[in-house]
């Protein structure tokens, strides 16, 4: 729960002044034995609390430390020391020998070098900034600002992208200047200069042949050894939404711990919303001591401070208000850690918007003869007029196929339905460019050009859907209840496996996780491997509507955001006495975005009106 704060500064004498401190996390607070690292004469470390999640080597004028649960070339012993000495010989390409969950900060006398790095699927963070002084880093935003120099001054961009994505993407923060890495990036800074640049990516098979049987021996084989290792050294629950990756999980950790492991759930008592059914399935499938909890509306007005306070800048995932419930009620019963499935649909296959888009993807491959010349002329000009049930479908299908990806992706973004201009101040929108969201997200999903459209998404998705918000959701929630968690999905060994998967194992025409429901055929309940996504939805539009508390808690924050000129006015009125009472379930998730992004700015002490 702790993390690592440190400066180099760049002297005229040629010697380094370093000082590596490791702080809590943006949880500080809640933590009861934060570790206090600080350097030591000639080059050694002195700990002041230790804890088993930290490696730490001094020495010879190099300081290196570790942090997380990772493995150097398998061995999880002396990581620091053997990374430093790898790293003196090797430079950054040493961090391709760390696998699992870290992040890693080197020093040395020697030409005031630093490397900082973190894990292949962003997992762990660090936050960095150059300064005319050296260089700041953290592995969280909170450690960096309590340096003098860190810069305080908020980024318009960023809160924009803020409001496009409900979270800020790396490589950008919250703060001018500040930057985070990305997954499997790292940074260097040598002689004054700084340069980032990627120690790994992943590097899709698409023409591997492997027989199904073959296949599924090495899923299974790397699917527990991922959940052994991920449970490994802690008294270990898992989240039981019901779906196909917590069930696995879920059975998965039952086999290795060889007990019944405990497992939580979160319902709700909104028609649409509550998935209770599907993990109780699941726990009596495999014999989970299972644990269950019905969160209200006055639960999630109370969560609702405590997420935007601990949270390193604006994010706008209503689901962590029930991860953070489970969390919580694991902690009680004595878990230290949680496995939770994130990571599998975007490995195998399994988000509704994959299949969505390959029916799509259909359209661009008609002669476009056929496209241009008589099938859209014919529906936008002569049928255009026409109110018929089948021409609305077919106008609708081609508006949104002739959209390139993966700007197609975003055809139901709220900033863009509703418009920038109808949703933000003139003078706020005047500051930013709107297209550098698009850009950013055509930058990574053609970094792959030539791959299938499967495999670029999940590229696409690897870094936005997971590293940028569900991980970061997760392990905010799971902070904040007190508990360490793992994604056994995200092990190095099951990327490299998702790698080696067709185009079609993972969607076979429409047919999402094609593989990965052959393969548990038998091993998981025929309900769930049939049931459609849900996992933990929070029915936040619907309770607000009924619940005076939330009521005032969101009307109080939309009036202080009122008079910070980012949101036009009329534009929160129409939505909260108009939108929202059309659609609550989606017009009530740019409420929550704008109610959090209030709630982080005044909990991070950035005035009203400014």
């Amino acid at each position: 729960m702790s993390g690592l704060c440190g400066y180099l500064a760049a002297t005229d004498s040629g010697g380094v002044q370093h000082t590596l401190a490791g702080m809590a996390s943006p949880l500080a607070r809640f933590d009861d034995s934060p570790i206090r690292m600080v350097a030591a004469p000639r080059g050694g470390v002195a700990v002041a609390a230790a804890a088993d999640s930290v490696s730490l080597h001094g020495a010879g004028g190099v300081l290196v430390a570790v942090w997380g649960r990772p493995l150097l070339n398998g061995c999880g012993e002396n990581i620091a020391e053997r990374f430093a000495a790898l790293w003196l010989i090797n430079g950054a390409k040493a961090c391709a020998a760390l696998s699992g969950p870290f992040a890693v900060c080197a020093m040395a006398d020697a030409g005031g070098q630093l490397l900082l790095a973190i894990d292949r699927s962003g997992v762990h963070a660090m936050h960095y900034q150059q300064v005319s002084q050296g260089v700041l880093f953290a592995s969280s935003a909170a450690a960096l600002q309590a340096h003098p120099h860190a810069v305080s001054t908020l980024d318009p961009q960023s809160l924009y992208n803020y409001l496009y994505f409900h979270t800020v993407p790396a490589p950008r923060t919250v703060y001018r200047g500040q930057r985070r890495l990305q997954p499997g990036e790292y940074v260097q800074y040598r002689h004054g200069h700084l340069e980032t640049g990627d120690y790994w990516k992943i590097e899709y098979q698409e023409q591997s042949a492997i027989p199904f049987g073959e296949l599924k021996r090495q899923f299974l084989a790397t699917l527990e050894s991922s959940v052994r290792r991920s449970a490994d050294g802690a008294r270990t629950g898992a989240f039981l939404s019901g779906g196909t990756d917590s069930s696995t999980l879920a059975g998965m950790l039952a086999k290795v711990s060889g007990r019944a492991p405990p497992t939580y759930s979160i319902g709700f008592d909104v028609a649409g919303y509550d998935e209770m059914r599907y993990a109780r399935i699941a726990a009596r499938h495999f014999g989970t001591d299972h644990h269950e909890l019905y969160v209200t509306a006055g639960d999630v007005a109370a969560a609702i401070p405590r997420i935007a306070t601990a949270s390193d800048q604006p994010f706008g995932n209503s689901s962590a208000v029930p991860a953070y419930y489970c969390a919580n009620l694991a902690r009680t019963d004595g878990v230290t850690r949680l496995l939770g499935g994130d990571g599998g649909d975007e490995l195998f296959g399994g988000n509704e918007r994959y299949a969505d888009q390959a029916v799509l993807s259909r359209y661009e491959q008609l002669p476009s003869a056929l496209r241009q010349v008589a099938l859209e002329p014919l529906l936008f000009g002569l049928a255009g007029k026409l109110d018929l049930a089948l021409l609305r479908k077919a106008r609708s299908y081609v508006t949104q196929a002739v959209v390139p990806m993966p700007a197609r992706l975003e055809t139901y973004n709220l900033l863009h339905r509703y418009g920038p201009a109808a949703v933000l101040h003139a003078d706020f929108l005047a500051g930013v460019d709107e297209r550098a969201p698009g850009d950013q997200m055509s930058k990574c999903y053609w970094q792959n050009k030539g791959l299938s459209q499967i495999n670029r998404m999940q590229t696409l998705d690897l870094r936005y859907t997971l590293a940028d918000n569900d991980l970061r959701k997760v392990r905010l929630a799971c902070e904040l209840g007190g508990v360490d968690v793992a994604f056994p999905f995200l092990d190095d060994e099951m990327l490299a496996f998702s790698a080696r998967l067709s185009p079609r194992d993972k969607l076979n025409g429409t047919q999402l996780r094609y593989f990965f429901k052959r393969a548990l055929r038998g091993y998981l309940p025929t309900a769930i491997l049939r049931k459609k996504k849900h996992g933990f939805g929070l029915p936040f539009g619907h309770w607000l509507q009924r619940d005076a508390g939330l009521q005032s808690l969101v009307l109080d924050s939309l009036s202080d955001l009122k008079k910070r000129h980012i949101i036009r006015e009329d534009f929160i009125e129409h939505l909260m006495h108009g939108l929202l009472a059309e659609h609550p379930g989606y017009h009530g998730t740019m409420v929550w975005v704008l109610m959090m992004l209030e709630q982080w700015l005044a909990k991070s002490g950035v005035p009203a009106g400014k």
